[in-house]
């Protein structure tokens, strides 16, 4: 049980989609797992609730008034429970800079809150660019799972996540835990089966078994601010991140 970061510096590689189902897959076996919106764009929490939270009650408030985590975190009974992101965060990197203080503090006020409520799974969906708030999923994160859609373009920007995860590693002074998640996959296209044998001979045992099939059910759930589960609970993509989470479980990661 630890802290994932969702991340790729790849837009639309289903990220989002990721830590949504993940999130829900952990709560259909047993767990109540935090989610915790790092994207200034805050899909994941539209998802949670289509009206804007208020920025004193969101994540940019941890970071310009120093508001413990434990009181803007929300309920989702879903899931468990949301901490909320805000437009306001795209600002964090301009007033903030980058020094240790600030790249450590996501880190550090979990701990906080984990000494006041105990350790859960928590999923950390990131913005698609290096930057202080992606940077302080990663110094925060015991694994940062990758997810990469079968396109070559994705599959460059796993390679890019890769030299810059080595990078960070001299600085967290850690070996840094990635996995690679294949989405998107469809079995019928030739390049869906030629990117898998590529992550394979480039990250070996780092990509997950698992597979995330290109699904309808997947797409169009966040339309109606559903996890994949409670919008199509025997569709093949609820499978699909069932496996991922009993994957995951099974290496203790989430």
């Amino acid at each position: 049980m630890g802290r994932l970061a969702v991340f790729n510096q790849k837009g639309g590689v289903g990220k989002t989609t990721t830590a949504l189902n993940l999130a829900a897959a952990l709560r259909r076996r047993g767990q109540s797992p935090l989610l915790i919106d790092l994207d200034p764009q805050g899909h994941l929490s539209h998802v949670h609730n289509p009206t804007r939270v208020e920025v004193a009650h969101s994540l940019f408030a941890f970071y310009q008034d120093a508001i413990p985590l434990q009181q803007l975190q929300r309920p989702w009974e879903a899931i468990g429970h949301l901490i909320p992101s805000h437009q306001q965060m795209m600002k964090v990197d301009s007033i903030f800079g980058k020094g240790p203080a600030v790249l450590n503090r996501l880190r550090h006020g979990l701990d906080v809150l984990e000494k006041a409520e105990g350790v859960r799974p928590t999923l950390i969906d990131c913005c698609p660019y290096v930057g202080v708030l992606s940077l302080n999923a990663i110094f925060a994160a015991d694994v940062v799972l990758i997810p990469v859609s079968t396109d070559f373009l994705s599959l460059q920007a796993a390679e890019e996540m890769a030299r810059t995860l080595d990078l960070l590693e001299p600085v967290l002074k850690r070996k840094l835990g990635r996995r690679y998640l294949l989405t998107r996959f469809d079995r019928r296209r030739k390049m869906s089966g030629e990117i898998l044998v590529r992550m394979n001979e480039r990250f070996g045992e780092d990509v997950c078994k698992t597979v995330i099939a290109e699904n309808v059910s997947i797409a169009e759930s966040p339309a109606y601010n559903r996890d994949v589960f409670h919008h199509a609970q025997a569709s093949h993509g609820a499978q699909d991140y069932l496996a991922l989470c009993d994957e995951l479980m099974g290496q203790g990661l989430v």
